[in-house]
């Protein structure tokens, strides 16, 4: 049963004439009356009484012929929503982020995007590195924002933003009254570290090896996101290595640049799939975060160098 034969079958029980239906479904005569005789066929049971070309729906096609109307009126309503959530101008963009960046980063871009395009709907989902992989993975979400240290080869990615990274250090701490320190001078200190999950962890250890063969890392704990580490840092616990972003200027920080290490940066950015099919609506997303990103990026200074993936 094919959904052109109901659509036929519609046709004909309305107007009750073979060959004016034949007319309204631009078909010739005898394909609809061998597209209805095989639907009979199917069922098991005539569907119409007929006199020559008229037709007359017998109790078997009223029946029939109100179900069929329910399922094609749901089938009608099924594509008009996937086009309407796939449309870039009435579309759904399915987007997952890291917690931290919704304090400021998603929401300037959201607002920035529905300024230009307000109709859209976002579906916002946030979490830590392995919540938003698996949105991705799973393909409840089109695309993340996150940071660098996530991508994998199979994925693309679109840098947003490079953020310097701080030294932070209680008020209290002995280099509070410091204007800057070098990352030696960190050797030995109580460090507030990251959880697996925070996609800031991986970054930092590989620019502490890295950096200098006489500074190591002394770890004495390991928070699950940067708002608790900054919530230790500023209870005396230790020191740790943070950019200075919204949600994590808490008072009682005192942030300090780091001494000869230049390329000691947090990159963020929009990260998808190539091997998955993505909607209008993701795809026109996606160059305008481009767009707005080196706009961004100019504003503050920053290379708008775009790195492999």
């Amino acid at each position: 049963m094919e959904l052109t034969q109901l659509d036929y079958f519609l046709t004909v029980s309305r107007l009750q004439h073979m060959t004016m239906a034949a007319k309204a479904l631009n078909v010739t005569q005898p394909a609809l009356s061998h597209a209805i005789s095989k639907l009979e066929n199917e069922l098991g049971v005539p569907l119409f009484d007929r006199g020559g070309r008229n037709l007359r729906l017998n109790r078997y096609g009223a029946a029939f012929a109100k179900w069929v109307d329910e399922a094609l009126t749901s089938i009608r309503k099924g594509m008009q929503e996937i086009e309407e959530s796939s449309s870039p101008d009435t579309g759904v963009i399915p987007l997952s982020y890291l917690n931290i960046l919704g304090v400021d980063l998603v929401p300037a871009l959201v607002t920035a995007y529905l300024e230009r395009y307000p109709k859209v709907r976002f579906e916002l989902i946030q979490g830590d590195n392995a919540d938003i992989d698996e949105q991705l993975e799973s393909g409840r979400s089109d695309l993340l924002v996150t940071s660098k240290e996530t991508v994998m080869d199979d994925r693309e990615w679109i840098v947003i933003r490079r953020m310097p990274l701080y030294v932070v250090v209680s008020e209290r701490h002995r280099f509070a009254d410091r204007a800057s320190v070098r990352l030696t001078e960190l050797s030995g200190e109580p460090f507030v570290g990251l959880s697996k999950n925070c996609g800031l962890r991986d970054s930092v250890r590989a620019r502490a090896i890295a950096a200098d063969a006489g500074f190591a890392l002394a770890p004495a704990y390991d928070a699950e996101d940067l708002i608790t580490v900054a919530g230790f840092i500023k209870a005396g616990l230790g020191v740790s290595v943070l950019p200075r972003t919204p949600g994590l200027l808490l008072e009682g920080l005192v942030w300090l640049p780091i001494q000869d290490a230049e390329d000691w940066q947090w990159e963020l950015g929009l990260k998808w799939r190539r091997d998955r099919y993505l909607s209008p609506a993701a795809k026109r997303f996606i160059a305008f975060v481009d767009e707005w990103s080196r706009g961004d990026r100019a504003a503050s200074g920053l290379s708008d160098a775009r790195p492999e993936a």
